[in-house]
């Protein structure tokens, strides 16, 4: 593995290896997540779902259901508070409690298959799913819309009869539409800088709707107590996320809900909805029990958010030298059944790698009668950079330049703008570039066989928000960390080691744990690659004062003030007089006897935001004669920052590459015309195992990020943006035309190799 990273640093802790503090736990199975929860009387729950794509609920009959034997409560949306609290914005989804009370429970109509519709809670599992089928449903069978390019027909059934386009370019209102929003930004003459290219090169392209392949299923049990408090135990990544839609979905106070985030199987994105949490609660305050419900793998597939499938066109424009001049994207995404896709992020990162004076990029936000799309790790830049990153390929081709001189010919840096117009703040594309071109990958022959090698850029911003630390001192030297932030990629370590970093302590010292929305200061999700980032200066705020009150301390068993103590190398030493000396881990021991407990708790809401860069070199073989691609090698390259861990930010762009591949090459939700997906479970959808990937190498680039003090970036997405457009430049290059149409499984490849349309 290639790594910037293991250069002599001035850091002692940040930089390094060690182990992970839960790895133990989580190796040997003492890991508790959300399926593990077990509570004294505890009842189990199982949702009814739609047959149909869309269908209007004429009546529901649960008489039978009620009178099963062991059944405690039966509850439809007619049990959910007919109007919830106005929404909060968070990140990377609208939290509207009226969406998501429809998505919890169908009210009046369904509006996807596996859309839920009523609920259970017995004495077991096996009994709730029995009355599940007792009860008794009349639907008014719709007509429905699977696509965006069937939904945006003039004839289409409308899934909103109140929805509206929101546009700020539009006009008078037009009418009920599954158009839920269009996005525009704008820079410069778009006809002018046309008229300015050499070449003008236009493609579209299509992708399907993928899962985040997270191998937990979405699970919560739920205890209304008779004091009118709700504890929540859930496998989320927000707990203050869950907190506040169960408060709003019943309207309850916020501080009367309490979350407690069990250990996370996966989510990269997909457990920030909350889906079962106010149903478990409102089936809890029903019978006066806890109740857990938990999803099968096919209820996941059906019923929870997958990444938008899209439709795309780009226009490109260059000079015979390389120099674009114009860019114009067009996309539209599905949204699912209700508003709110990733369209917006995918028009705000695709064209974030080049400069270019003249833009246009259009957005459409489209509902179609599939499940509500949610985040997938950089939520809508991989698609829209499938599509670009290929156009700018296609361009290098056609005018014979190298895919990396052009790339760096166009290049933006720190304060060029992005296509919002605001400017980039210290980025390091050009410095990833630059190592793209000089890596033994790029300049080594491809050998015989219908082989290709791919390159793609890929962006993401990053996010802040806020969150809280407490750090605690022990008698024995040693820290207690509690933060907010779930854990999912190793950022108890990250942050462990930020605090050591400042106390001068090794990584062990530092005992880092999550806890409940209770126990620690508001936390934002684990998402947008914000958690070592911004959750760590909350913890280096913390850390600097604890040893501020250290020294206080010590200047109090020393008699003197504490600007005459110093601290450096894990000892305070007074500066009058050097044999006055004390370890972190002595004056740990004498804080009982000069004032008591010595503790600190610290929020952080960034402004600077340190934004990444990521890129894919790939190699691939394809079998003219099956359709099979292989891919042989693969080079990931990511701007880091600081690396504050190698080994996990290495595997957090491994990770993200191996899902790349995977999206592009066989994922895919298959729906039938029923509006049935067919291939709802691991079985039938396929992600990459081992045998289908080559060892994948990690460079990290260290561009530090001015607006963490250690010069941390996120890294948890940016990885998964290039590898769909990387894998498409080098099959397109090995088979001699462009495939434009994602999965690039054997089926499509054949295809194209065939001539057919």
């Amino acid at each position: 593995m290639t790594t910037t990273a293991d250069r002599p640093s001035d850091f002692k802790v940040v930089g390094t290896r060690p182990i992970r503090h839960d790895g133990y736990d989580k190796v040997t199975g003492r890991a508790k997540y959300g399926a593990d929860v077990q509570l004294a009387d505890l009842l189990h729950g199982s949702l009814l779902r739609s047959p149909h794509a869309h269908a209007r609920i004429r009546s529901i009959d649960t008489s039978k259901a009620e009178a099963l034997e062991g059944v405690r409560a039966v509850i439809t949306s007619r049990d959910l508070p007919e109007k919830p609290t106005p929404p909060t914005n968070f990140m990377e989804m609208l939290a509207d409690p009226q969406v998501l009370t429809q998505i919890c429970l169908a009210r009046g109509k369904v509006l996807y298959k596996g859309h839920a519709i009523a609920a259970v809670a017995a004495t077991s599992k096996q009994i709730a799913d029995a009355a599940i089928d007792l009860i008794q449903v009349d639907f008014e069978v719709l007509p429905h819309v699977l696509t965006a390019e069937e939904a945006m027909a003039a004839d289409a059934p409308v899934l909103h009869e109140t929805l509206r386009t929101k546009d700020p370019t539009a006009g008078a209102d037009s009418g009920a539409t599954n158009i839920a929003a269009h996005h525009q930004l704008k820079q410069g003459d778009i006809e002018k800088g046309f008229a300015e290219a050499d070449l003008v090169v236009e493609r579209e392209f299509s992708t399907k709707p993928v899962h985040q392949g997270y191998i937990e299923t979405h699970n919560s049990t739920v205890l209304w107590g008779a004091d009118g408090n709700v504890t929540v135990w859930t496998s989320t990544q927000g707990p203050f996320i869950v907190r506040h839609q169960v408060a709003s979905i019943l309207n309850l106070a916020t501080s009367s809900v309490k979350v407690v985030p069990m250990e996370i199987g996966g989510g990269f994105g997909g457990k920030i909805s909350c889906y079962l949490d106010p149903v478990a609660a409102t089936l809890s305050r029903k019978t006066g029990h806890p109740v857990k419900i938990a999803m099968s793998r096919k209820e996941v597939f059906e019923a929870t958010g997958p990444a938008s499938g899209t439709n795309m066109r780009v226009k490109i424009g260059a000079k015979r030298d390389g120099t674009i001049t114009a860019a114009q994207v067009n996309l539209v995404y599905e949204a699912g059944a209700f508003p709110g896709s990733s369209v917006a992020s995918g028009a705000g990162t695709c064209l974030a790698p080049y400069k270019i004076d003249h833009l246009l990029i259009d957005g459409y936000d489209v509902v179609v009668n599939k499940p509500k799309t949610a985040a997938y790790r950089a939520p809508g830049s991989p698609q829209a950079a499938f599509a670009v990153e290929q156009t700018v390929d296609e361009i290098t081709q056609k005018l014979g330049l190298d895919p990396m001189e052009l790339r760096l010919k166009n290049v933006n840096r720190t304060g060029d703008r992005q296509a919002n117009g605001v400017s980039f703040p210290s980025i390091g594309a050009k410095e990833l570039e630059e190592a793209i071109k000089d890596h033994p990958h790029y300049k080594t022959p491809l050998g015989d066989g219908h082989k290709g090698r791919g390159v793609a850029m890929g962006y993401w911003g990053n996010a802040g928000m806020a969150s809280s630390a407490t750090l605690s001192v022990t008698s024995n030297g040693q820290v207690s960390l509690v933060t907010g932030s779930v854990d999912i990629g190793g950022s108890r370590a990250s942050l462990a080691m930020q605090a050591a970093e400042v106390l001068g302590l090794t990584a062990e010292d530092v005992h880092p744990s999550v806890g409940d929305t209770d126990a620690v200061g508001y936390t934002g999700v684990t998402g947008g690659s914000r958690t070592t980032f911004s959750t760590g200066i909350a913890v280096l705020k913390a850390a600097e004062d604890i040893k501020d009150q250290m020294m206080r301390r010590a200047a109090l068993l020393w008699e003197t003030q504490p600007d005459d103590i110093q601290y450096a190398d894990g000892a305070f030493v007074s500066k009058k007089n050097t044999e006055d000396r004390l370890s972190f881990k002595e004056l740990a021991g004498k804080l009982m006897d000069t004032g008591g407990p010595v503790t600190a708790s610290a929020s952080s809401d960034p402004k600077q935001i340190g934004p990444s860069f990521a890129a894919l070199l790939v190699d691939v073989d394809v079998d003219r004669e099956t359709g099979k691609v292989t891919v042989e090698r693969a080079t990931v390259f990511q701007d880091v920052g600081k690396a504050a861990h190698p080994s996990y930010v290495e595997g957090q762009m491994q990770g993200g590459t191996a899902q790349g591949i995977g999206w592009a090459l066989n994922e895919e939700y298959y729906y039938l015309d029923s509006g049935v997906m067919a291939n709802s479970s691991f079985l039938d959808y396929r992600i990459p195992t081992s045998y289908d990937l080559p060892m994948i190498e990690p460079v990290i680039i260290e561009v530090p990020n001015p607006g963490h003090p250690f010069g941390l970036r996120g890294v948890g997405e940016a990885s998964l943006v290039p590898p769909m457009a990387a894998v498409a430049n080098a099959v397109s290059r090995a088979i001699g035309q462009r495939v434009t149409e994602l999965p690039m499984s054997p089926g499509t490849l054949l295809k194209a190799l065939s001539g057919d349309d």
